[in-house]
């Protein structure tokens, strides 16, 4: 049986950027740890960018965000938010395509939050992150518990496994199944 994959649509976008969210799952204390000032992140499936305007103020003037979305409507709402604020010269925005980031930087940190589930071809998706990860970056996965089942998010582990990610223990974040990868040194 094919799975469906099933993208949060614009019209939602409010859900996913909000006080009570900010309360839920704080940026910074999830984040805080693995991002560094002068960092390059990418934001995959930043959706209104609740987490992009707050890796930019991590990683500083020196540092960089690309915020990838699959929906331009996504892209048009970070937009606003930043125009004409200095976080504007720090995040780039980037349309990516269904079956393809289409990044071609060097990233430091990615991150992955409540989108995984939503990739079609996941062994796809986790090459492409390794070619441009960094040696010593890593990938922050984050799949909502209540949607995602944990043999469903283990299987994401596991094929991320194959790709040549280990995977260590990730934040604690309200609701949700973590991990982090590193690119596995051995392989």
């Amino acid at each position: 049986m094919k799975k469906k994959h099933h993208v949060c649509p614009v019209i939602m976008a409010g859900t996913l950027d909000n006080r009570v969210r900010r309360w839920l799952q704080d940026p910074r204390q999830i984040l805080g740890p693995y991002i560094k000032e002068g960092m390059t992140v990418l934001d995959i499936g930043c959706g209104p960018g609740f987490f992009s305007i707050y890796i930019a103020q991590m990683v500083g003037k020196s540092g960089r965000v690309i915020a990838s979305d699959l929906q331009e409507g996504m892209l048009q709402k970070l937009r606003k938010k930043i125009r004409g604020t200095e976080l504007e010269e720090r995040i780039t925005l980037h349309k990516c395509e269904e079956n393809k980031i289409g990044v071609l930087d060097h990233v430091d940190f990615v991150v992955a939050f409540y989108m995984a589930h939503e990739v079609p071809d996941q062994e796809k998706f986790f090459q492409e992150i390794k070619s441009i990860l960094k040696p010593d970056g890593r990938v922050l996965i984050v799949e909502p518990s209540f949607h995602v089942s944990k043999r469903a998010f283990e299987e994401t582990v596991g094929k991320a496994r194959e790709i040549g990610f280990t995977p260590v223990k990730g934040p604690e974040v309200l609701l949700s199944r973590t991990v982090i990868l590193e690119l596995d040194t051995a392989a």
